[in-house]
């Protein structure tokens, strides 16, 4: 198994509304509708445009120059809707960025179990990211 992160953010569990569709579920409509909310922390924020697009090659480095940006996505109420859609929107806009609180790399580490059908809810549970 592989594990991402430093653990310190709060599972998406704990800041999904109860009833709410798995983003599975939904269409990719909804998804872009809830990504591009009020509710999405991400909109309308002063952060940084670059820190959703880190350069650094390295890691370590790349989550620091996108600390502000992963910082809001650590508490976003649909991180997980976020991850779905950029998982799949991979050939186009998904790929590149922070997107669900994780970096290119992280996702392309985190897709191979959501193309086996691993929920993003359960990827972002199990794997502590």
């Amino acid at each position: 198994m592989y594990e991402i992160g430093s653990g310190a953010s709060p599972g998406p569990a704990a800041s999904r509304c109860a009833g709410e569709d798995e983003p599975a579920q939904l269409t990719g409509r909804q998804l872009l509708e809830r990504v591009t909310s009020t509710r999405a922390r991400c909109v309308g924020t002063e952060v940084d445009p670059d820190a959703w697009f880190p350069v650094a090659t390295r890691w370590q480095q790349a989550r620091a120059e996108a600390a502000s940006a992963l910082a809001l996505c650590a508490v976003c109420p649909v991180r997980a809707e976020c991850l779905e859609f950029s998982l799949r929107q991979w050939g186009e806009v998904g790929r590149h960025g922070v997107w669900g609180g994780l970096l290119e790399a992280e996702r392309v580490a985190v897709r191979e179990h959501w193309l086996a059908g691993v929920s993003v809810v359960r990827l972002l549970e199990t794997h502590n990211i």
